[in-house]
């Protein structure tokens, strides 16, 4: 899954970029290399504070906006509510303040790039209106909820020639290069099969999900928060934090953390597209995603692997115990934890316990000590930011080029694709066969309204065409 690579010669920028350069490659093991692909319209000085707008500032926007701001300056944010906005306005006096990220993009010239962090439904939307300005865009993962609209954010930022990043931070992490390097150097044989699990979902889902209509508080501007979806009445079941487990608005458990533990296991695995996804969804409604759910990626003839399965857990059984998959023999007395991940293969385990990658474990014992004894080489570069996306993707934009290793749109949006195919594996109700060329389900048309809404509101159908 990564872009063809070429190597970033500094010789060919002016003496202060130069210099510039030169110091971020001492920074990285194995060099810094740019992908054909993601090259934008221009570099600015290394010096120069970025104009930085933020589009959510509550919750984990908050965290993205202070990350953005270093060495760099807030020059706008926009949320739907009142509160959040009044804590940012202390944080940072000199930005405007707006309700409609539209009237800010459309009026705050000073704006370089955009940070999104508002609930998944509102993420194309405000992606496509700042891309169709021509500024860089960072977006929570996962990027979006529907397949369509992924694709479409995509073209854009390859269109506009615009660097992106997806904020899934673990991307950045040492322990995700160490993962790549060990399974390039065969440490646990022919790889077979992949099980990853989540504690999630950690807000209602199934039939406990209702919507009871009620009055939108002052402080909330109901019809913005809709963005792009159908006029609905306000409900105290989806805002401020709920709405992840209705399938209009968020993407469920698996859109919350596919993106962060399955991100480790694509690019190590270089997975690419499944060719058939299965899922076992309990209690799935007609609004809300379900209770629990196993879903099984089917990979046929992978360039290393041949066959090949990941399988992934969320939820919790009906005696209430979390689904998980077996312990492996390999493990000995080792127990699950709430999260992880599991790479089983010909000559051993890879168990990692924890979200994202952090320090995966080589089992049985004797396997670790004899690979770990002369470990691969450190060959992959290094994130210049270990942990902070945000900070990575401003420093890519002064450069003038993405990192290859970022989780710029060109990676990340395949990604989200692989997270969401489980999604629509559960509503389709059966085990599809997918056609990624055509973004389509093989002998299935009805699925289509899963894949692209089927209802935007008026003044809100953007497409990378109209950009």
């Amino acid at each position: 899954m990564n872009s063809p690579r070429s190597p970033f010669d500094p010789s060919s920028f002016p003496p202060s970029r130069r210099s510039f350069i030169k110091g971020l490659a001492a920074t990285t093991a194995g060099g810094i290399f740019l992908p054909n692909i993601v090259r934008s319209q221009g570099a600015v000085p290394a010096s120069k504070k970025l104009g930085i707008a933020c589009i959510g500032v509550g919750g984990k926007g908050w965290s993205d906006m202070e990350n953005a701001a270093k060495n760099n300056e807030v020059v706008a944010f926009a949320d739907v509510d009142s509160n959040n906005l009044a804590k940012a306005i202390a944080k940072f006096p000199n930005a405007k303040p707006f309700r409609d990220f539209r009237k800010m993009l459309d009026e705050v010239k000073e704006i370089d790039a955009v940070t999104v962090s508002t609930p998944d439904h509102a993420h194309y939307p405000a992606a496509m209106h700042a891309m169709a300005l021509g500024k860089h865009v960072c977006v929570q993962k996962p990027l979006t909820n529907t397949l369509w609209e992924a694709r479409e954010m995509q073209k854009a930022a390859r269109k506009k020639g615009l660097i992106t990043q997806m904020g899934n931070q673990g991307h950045t992490y040492e322990d995700n290069r160490v993962l790549k390097e060990w399974l390039q150097a065969d440490v646990v044989g022919k790889v077979k099969e992949v099980h990853v699990w989540t504690n999630r979902p950690i807000w209602p889902q199934g039939q406990i999900v209702s919507w009871k209509p009620g009055d939108a508080p002052e402080n909330l501007d109901w019809n913005l928060w809709l963005a792009a979806t159908p006029d609905r009445p306000f409900s105290r079941d989806i805002h401020p934090f709920n709405w992840r487990g209705f399938l209009e608005y968020g993407a469920g458990a698996l859109g919350d953390m596919g993106c962060h533990n399955m991100d480790p296991l694509f690019w190590a695995l270089e997975l690419g597209m499944p060719q058939t996804i299965e899922a076992a969804p309990e209690e799935l409604t007609e609004i809300a995603w379900p209770r629990g759910c196993v879903v099984k990626y089917h990979w046929k003839n992978h360039p290393k692997y041949g066959d090949l399965t990941m399988t992934w857990y969320e939820g919790k059984n009906a005696d209430g115990s979390q689904k998980l998959p077996a312990v492996p023999a390999e493990l000995g007395d080792q127990k699950f934890g709430s999260v992880g991940f599991l790479i089983v293969g010909s000559e051993g385990v890879i168990y990692n316990k924890a979200d994202q990658c952090q320090n995966p474990k080589i089992f049985p014992e004797a396997r670790s000590k004899a690979f770990l004894a002369n470990p691969p080489a450190k060959s992959l570069p290094r994130s210049v930011t270990p942990g902070d996306p945000q900070q990575e993707w401003t420093i890519a934009i002064k450069n003038g080029a993405a990192f290859p290793w970022m989780s710029q749109f060109d990676y990340s949006v395949p990604l989200t694709e692989l997270c969401l195919l489980g999604a629509l594996a559960m509503r389709c109700g059966r085990s599809i066969e997918w056609n990624s060329a055509e973004l389509a389900v093989v002998g299935m048309p009805e699925a289509a309204k899963f894949i692209k809404r089927t209802n935007y509101r008026d003044g809100w159908d953007y497409s990378s065409a109209k950009i």
